[in-house]
């Protein structure tokens, strides 16, 4: 099961990246890890440094994609985000991101959303 999980990751990623590149977003590094966690996406949008983290669910048994980002994540979103931050020196504007993927059982492509500004204040909108 746990590789199997981490294929679906893995797509859900790739698939991410392909959407956001389509959207002019610049995607500067992927699964950046820090002694805090990790975050799926580093991307530039705009001039905007923005932190992407990738759900991706194959049906709804356990909820949406959307639903899997529980405060308890977003909260370490945030941290990893503001590492990265005093690691690069990045000064300027930053936001997070959340892509959804959603798929069959089968491993259908449903649906690739994108909620921009998702986790402000340590919460997600």
């Amino acid at each position: 099961m746990r590789g199997a999980r981490k294929r679906l990751g893995r797509r859900g990623e790739d698939l991410a990246t392909a959407y956001l590149e389509e959207r002019g977003y610049v995607v500067r590094e992927r699964n950046w890890r820090c002694l805090a966690g990790e975050i799926d996406i580093v991307a530039e949008e705009g001039g905007c440094l923005v932190f992407v983290e990738v759900r991706t669910r194959r049906g709804r048994k356990y909820g949406s994609p959307e639903e899997s980002v529980t405060p308890v994540k977003q909260a370490k979103l945030a941290e990893v985000a503001q590492t990265y931050l005093q690691q690069h020196g990045w000064e300027g504007d930053w936001r997070i991101d959340v892509v959804a993927v959603e798929m069959t059982s089968g491993g259908k492509l449903l649906r690739v959303d994108l909620i921009q500004n998702a986790v402000t204040d340590w919460g997600l909108l």
